[in-house]
C-alpha cells in the first residue's frame, strides 16, 4: 500500500470515529454518575435532526460556520431530550434500561413526523454546508506524518479527540469529576459528605445528552448529509459498546470508538485493500454491528462499571 492510500484510510476512519467518540464520552459522563444511558441512539437521532434543520435553514446566513453551529444546536437539542431520561430515572426512579429504550423508540417517529409536517416528505433535502476535508496549515507539509494525519483529514475528529482529553481531565483531575464518580460508586456516602446526589446525576445525564447530540450532528453533517429515519442506524449502540469496551474511561472510549470507526470504514475502503478486497461487501458492511455484539457479549460481563450504576437513589430522611 502506498502512503496516499494509508492516509486516506486513516482520514476516513477518523470521519466515522468522530461521532462515536463524542457520543461514547456522553455515555461515560452519565454512567459515571450512576445513570445507565442506553438512550444514546435516540439522543443522536434528535441531535442529527436538529442540526440538519438548522443547516438547511441558516446555511445562507452563516456559510462555512453553519456545520459547527449545527453541532452546537444538535448538542442543545440532545441536552433537552435527555431531560426525559434524567427526570424518569432520578425523580421518578424508573428502570434505567426501560427509560433509555423508550427514548430510542420515541426519537425516530417523532423526528420523522416533524419532517413530514415541515417538508411534506419522509426525509430532508441534502445540506449544502457539510464538514469537508481539512488541511492543517504547516503540519500538512510534514514528510510522511503530514500525509498520514494532517492532510485531507477530519477536523471534527480532532475536535472530538480534544474533547476526550478534556473529559478525562475533568473526570479524574477536578473536584466536579471526583464528586461525579463518588455518586456513581456510593451515593449514600457521597450524600453524607454534603454532595447533592440528584444534582450530580442530573449533570451527568445532561452532559451525556449534550455530547450525544453533538455526535449525532457531526454524523449527519459529515457522513449522511441529510436526515431520514435511517440516518443514525445503530451509531448510538456502537457508541455504547465503545464506552463499555473502553471501561468507562474517556480515553479508553475514544480508542474503542476509533476501532469501531475503522471497522465501519472497511465497508467503503475494503475494496482497495489487499486480502480484504476479496471479502464480500455484505460481510464488510455488517462488520461494525457484528463487532458491537461481540464486544457486548465478551466484555459486558468482565468489564466492571460504576458500582451504583443503574441503582436508583432515595435520599434518606
Amino acid at each position: 500500500m502506498n502512503i496516499q492510500l494509508i492516509g486516506s484510510l486513516i482520514s476516513q476512519t477518523l470521519v466515522y470515529a468522530a461521532p462515536l467518540i463524542l457520543t461514547a464520552l456522553g455515555g461515560v459522563f452519565s454512567e459515571r454518575s450512576g445513570i445507565v444511558n442506553v438512550g444514546l441512539e435516540g439522543i443522536m437521532v434528535v441531535g442529527a435532526f436538529s442540526s440538519v434543520i438548522f443547516n438547511l435553514s441558516f446555511a445562507d446566513q452563516f456559510g462555512m460556520m453553519t456545520p459547527w453551529l449545527g453541532v452546537l444546536v444538535g448538542g442543545i437539542a440532545g441536552l433537552v431530550f435527555s431531560l426525559i431520561h434524567a427526570a424518569a430515572t432520578i425523580n421518578f426512579r424508573a428502570d434505567h434500561v426501560i427509560s433509555g429504550t423508550v427514548m430510542n423508540l420515541l426519537a425516530p417517529p417523532l423526528t420523522i413526523f416533524l419532517i413530514k409536517v415541515m417538508y411534506g416528505k419522509g426525509q430532508t433535502d441534502t445540506i449544502q454546508q457539510q464538514f469537508g476535508y481539512y488541511d492543517f496549515p504547516g503540519l500538512s507539509k510534514l514528510p510522511i506524518l503530514g500525509d498520514l494525519l494532517f492532510k485531507r483529514t477530519s477536523l471534527p475528529a480532532f475536535f472530538a479527540i480534544a474533547v476526550a482529553v478534556a473529559a478525562w481531565f475533568v473526570i479524574y483531575k477536578t473536584k466536579f469529576g471526583l464528586r461525579l464518580r463518588s455518586v456513581g460508586e456510593n451515593p449514600q456516602a457521597a450524600d453524607t459528605l454534603g454532595i447533592n446526589v440528584y444534582a450530580m446525576r442530573y449533570a451527568g445525564v445532561l452532559i451525556s445528552g449534550f455530547l450525544g447530540g453533538m455526535g449525532g450532528a457531526v454524523f449527519a453533517q459529515s457522513i449522511a448529509g441529510r436526515f431520514a429515519i435511517t440516518t443514525i442506524a445503530g451509531q448510538g449502540f456502537i457508541s455504547l459498546a465503545a464506552m463499555i469496551f473502553g471501561k468507562w474511561n474517556p480515553l479508553g472510549a475514544m480508542g474503542a470508538a476509533v476501532f469501531f470507526g475503522f471497522a465501519q470504514n472497511l465497508s467503503i475502503a475494503g475494496s482497495n485493500l489487499p486480502v480484504i478486497s476479496q471479502i464480500p461487501d455484505v460481510y464488510l458492511q455488517s462488520a461494525p454491528y457484528v463487532l458491537t455484539i461481540l464486544v457486548l457479549v465478551v466484555f459486558l460481563g468482565k468489564a466492571t462499571g460504576p458500582k451504583a450504576g443503574g441503582v436508583n437513589y432515595i435520599k434518606s430522611k
